[in-house]
């Protein structure tokens, strides 16, 4: 068992440089939001939602810096998740 556990502080300025970047995603989020691109409104706007989750899992929650199994634990759950809203996504197509 690892029962060795380092911290890791980030200094203000990765912070402010991960804060910087969600600000603009969000702001092409808010501009992508005007532009009708039809069918890819809708992932477009999860693509760039899920970018923004990356940035706040590695970087605000420290993810970046785990183990190897909190990571697979977490891809894991990704991939469940991405399958569930493939599903639902299926569902509603072809109803």
């Amino acid at each position: 068992m690892d029962t060795q556990h380092t911290h890791h502080v980030l200094s203000y300025t990765q912070l402010a440089l991960v804060l910087g970047i969600l600000l603009v995603l969000t702001g092409v989020t808010v501009g992508v939001s005007y532009v009708h691109l039809g069918f890819f409104n809708v992932p477009v706007a999860l693509g760039i939602a899920c970018l923004k989750v990356t940035f706040v899992l590695l970087f605000f929650m420290h993810l970046k810096y785990e183990g190897r199994i909190i990571i697979l634990s977490f891809i894991g759950t990704v991939s469940f998740l991405f399958i569930m809203i493939g599903f639902t996504f299926w569902d509603v197509a072809f109803r």
